[in-house]
């Protein structure tokens, strides 16, 4: 696992945004297309909307969710709606590259598993996503892999849904697939953070984000974040 530490957390969108650019060319020069899952919270957004300033290959681009609140649309709680307004107002991507977890769904289990098929049919029959967007909570979860909820044993699909967290059900991409992933992108910053961020690099499993391979994970933090040294501050 690699971190980059910067000032504050508008440096870290920055490079976060200058990173996922890269990313996506490389991909879309080595495979035609590049599928990045994003996680909330207000770092990435700050991240998609400086996007917009990289240059990326957007005819190629694919994004889904990690993640996603069992609410309604447009429901302030829902990533989505945030993805949405950092994203399509400011960069030339279709609607339709957006791929939404169905949490609207009646059926939210036959939602997840056809959210999977979904990801399948745009990142290949083993679904390995070429980039995937993680945080880190207070609490160790990351996704909406939480501590102590059965979904953190879903070895079987690649889409799951939780209990209730925080008010709200969720629908979250589960360790199958994260982990086959081609490279895992941290956002951390905050100091509530920086103990569990310690945990994250020592790979601790007890807590839910220290189950993510690390081998090919990079981070990005603000100093505020960081307690340990021998970090490297850009």
């Amino acid at each position: 696992m690699d971190i980059e530490v910067f000032p504050d957390v508008e440096s870290v969108a920055l490079r976060a945004a200058a990173f996922v650019a890269a990313e996506a060319r490389a991909a879309c020069a080595a495979r035609g297309r590049f599928v990045l899952a994003v996680s909330g919270g207000a770092t990435p957004w700050l991240m998609l909307r400086a996007l917009s300033g990289e240059h990326v290959p957007w005819g190629g681009v694919h994004i889904v969710q990690v993640d996603e609140r069992v609410a309604p649309e447009g429901d302030p709680d829902r990533n989505l709606t945030h993805l949405r307004e950092s994203l399509l107002s400011h960069a030339p991507l279709a609607i339709d590259r957006i791929h939404a977890m169905p949490v609207e769904d009646i059926d939210l289990a036959a939602g997840a598993a056809r959210y999977a098929q979904e990801i399948r049919a745009i990142a290949g029959s083993d679904a390995v996503l070429d980039l995937v967007h993680l945080g880190l909570g207070t609490d160790g979860h990351t996704a909406s892999l939480v501590p102590d909820d059965p979904v953190l044993n879903v070895t079987d699909a690649d889409v799951a849904l939780t209990g209730i967290y925080q008010g709200r059900q969720r629908m979250t991409l589960t360790y199958r697939i994260l982990n086959r992933a081609r490279r895992i992108l941290w956002l951390v910053t905050g100091a509530s953070k920086a103990g569990m961020l310690v945990r994250l690099q020592a790979g601790d499993g007890t807590i839910p984000a220290g189950r993510v391979e690390s081998s090919r994970a990079t981070v990005l933090a603000d100093r505020a974040a960081v307690v340990r040294s021998g970090n490297r501050t850009t």
